[in-house]
């Protein structure tokens, strides 16, 4: 077999598979795969995919409890925790066969174990040597847990998606958006849920606009999620005599009774088996390949694309820097990169939130007095029959004379929907008169964004 390729993938995520499909397909070079466990990374296998269909079953848990209001008589009998993992993981295999056979028409080999660097051009799999003119990592990211006494008594969660029972008491430590999905999830499927910082210092969803965090964290109280801010910073986690777990503070404080604790403290790039100073690859101090607008690395020849290079950790942005990558690579069109600017992205929160471009906190950091904010908060007609109520926050950025839409945030029913066709407008250069000239969709919460004043 010919060990010499025009591309290899190291890497059989988002990003690791686009590359070499867009390279065979389109431009008929031969190229491989190399994947160590299944195919499709982190978003098909413990992310976007798996994630989103337990969103779902708390949406629909939502709907039981509302339903009432409108006149149905609906009785609660609980829920089967099994059966919506079974029927997830065999919605995963769908798409793992999917990619099996893509691989083998597009006569992509997928190199099974994993992948080692020789030199600059070179990688060793299972012992067996194979060499390239251009080698893309895209090995992506995994979450860690705080080096703390106790640690492994938690989960990752990566490791959310193996449990084979719903945890009653559920402890999960992060502010983050991972911890924001998972609380929300689990405290709709009928878990009593603490969410906890894990550093005095640490705020709730830290990268996000004000509003939207505040009515985000107004809305889990509502629900019933325990927010606890840190004490100090967590000193260990220890196993009870009735088998529970307890979280210390370093402070001596504690928080008590759970049947299982989540870490969701961040993710760390999955670079330490790749022998990258073999070919020479440098990262930054968290162990992220460094890639320029291009995705180039410091090598000639060698490329990063996805979570592994520590630039907005979404699957679609992982496809789209792949795919230029190839064009770019084998299609003569030497400047075609991903622009970075104006990424929508989508919390599966309860309620959702989406958000686009720039936060009022940064935007009036640089643009200062130039900058207008038009807001709405309300409660929309889905709730008018609702005994609990969920708002819906929407917010324009706006800046200079024209009022130029630099960013735009959102939370509530649809707007998870609602945020791409405005992303479109919004990446194409929209101002607020241009929102204001097109006709509202009455009655709809989106309808709002092109009405405010």
């Amino acid at each position: 077999m010919n060990k010499h390729f025009d591309l290899i993938a190291i890497g059989g995520g988002s990003g690791g598979l686009s590359a070499p499909e867009w390279a065979a397909r389109y431009y008929g070079k031969r190229c491989a795969v190399v994947e160590s466990r299944e195919l499709g990374g982190t978003c098909v296998n413990v992310g976007c995919v798996p994630k989103k269909i337990m969103w779902f079953a708390a949406s629909h848990a939502h709907h039981l409890h509302t339903a009432g209001d409108f006149g149905f008589d609906v009785t609660h009998n609980g829920h089967d925790w099994s059966r919506l993992v079974t029927g997830r993981n065999r919605h995963i295999q769908g798409i793992l066969n999917w990619y099996d056979t893509l691989l083998k028409d597009l006569n992509i080999a997928h190199l099974r174990g994993q992948a080692q660097f020789i030199d600059s051009h070179t990688i060793a799999v299972n012992g067996e040597h194979c060499t390239a003119d251009h080698i893309l990592i895209a090995t992506g990211g995994k979450p860690h847990m705080l080096p703390v006494p106790g640690a492994g008594l938690g989960i990752t969660s990566d490791q959310f998606f193996e449990l084979q029972e719903r945890p009653d008491h559920v402890c999960i430590i992060g502010g983050g958006y991972i911890g924001v999905e998972l609380a929300g999830v689990l405290n709709a499927l009928g878990s009593n849920v603490c969410m906890t910082m894990r550093t005095h210092d640490e705020d709730f969803l830290p990268q996000f606009d004000c509003t939207l965090r505040e009515v985000l964290m107004e809305e889990m109280v509502k629900a019933g999620i325990r927010i606890e801010p840190g004490n100090s910073t967590i000193g260990s986690l220890q196993k009870q005599p009735d088998d529970t777990i307890t979280l210390s503070w370093g402070n001596g404080e504690q928080l008590q009774g759970f049947d299982q604790v989540i870490w969701a403290v961040g993710r760390t790039p999955n670079t330490e088996n790749l022998r990258l100073d073999a070919a020479g690859v440098t990262t930054d101090k968290q162990g992220f390949i460094t890639v320029d607008n291009y995705q180039n690395t410091n090598i000639d020849g060698i490329y990063a694309v996805g979570d592994v290079t520590g630039r907005m950790a979404l699957t679609p942005v992982a496809i789209a820097a792949a795919r230029r990558l190839a064009d770019r690579l084998f299609g003569g069109q030497p400047e075609r990169k991903l622009d970075y600017e104006y990424i929508p992205s989508v919390i599966f929160s309860h309620p959702p939130m989406g958000t686009i471009g720039m936060t009022e906190q940064d935007a009036r950091r640089t643009h200062g007095g130039t900058v207008r904010i038009y807001q709405s908060r309300f409660s929309p007609m889905a709730y008018s029959l609702s005994r609990r109520k969920v708002d819906t926050a929407l917010k324009l950025v706006c800046i200079g004379a024209d009022e130029k839409i630099v960013g735009c945030h959102m939370i509530g029913d649809g707007v998870d929907e609602m945020l791409q066709g405005f992303a479109v407008a919004i990446r194409m250069g929209a101002t607020k008169a241009d929102f204001d000239n097109t006709v509202a969709i009455h009655p709809t919460s989106a309808e709002e964004l092109v009405t405010l004043r």
